[in-house]
């Protein structure tokens, strides 16, 4: 079974910064790629920004220049680097993961995970 662990959440003022980061854990062969969304109350889940395995980044219109995702494939963590936040950012973040796995009779196959969240709260 996979994991993924989320930490680095809190409250910070406009205009602040925040690093989130996604650890997994687990039996895993590989990871092909990771995405940070966001779900503010009331709003449908988002998603913010996706790194694959091979580095490749991908950006919300509206996180654009403010947010940073990065990996480290050793330790198979993912970050959010948050700058210049607002209070529009508000929302409880979480990482999703496509996660190669071995499965039954030793074929690798994909399959894909939540982490628990971590709130991101944004005063004015």
């Amino acid at each position: 079974q996979v994991q993924l662990v989320e930490s680095g959440g809190g409250l910070v003022q406009a205009g602040g910064s925040l690093s989130l980061s996604c650890t997994a854990s687990g039996s895993l062969f590989r990871i092909n790629a990771v995405d940070w969304y966001r779900q503010a109350p009331g709003k449908q889940r988002e998603l913010v920004a996706t790194i694959t395995s091979g580095g490749s980044t991908n950006y919300a219109d509206h996180v654009k220049g403010r947010f940073t995702i990065s990996s480290d494939n050793a330790k198979h963590t993912v970050y959010l680097q948050m700058n210049s936040l607002k209070p529009e950012d508000t929302a409880v973040y979480y990482c999703h993961a496509e996660v190669i796995i071995a499965g039954a009779q030793g074929i690798f196959v994909p399959r894909y995970y939540w982490g628990q969240g971590t709130q991101v709260t944004v005063s004015s």
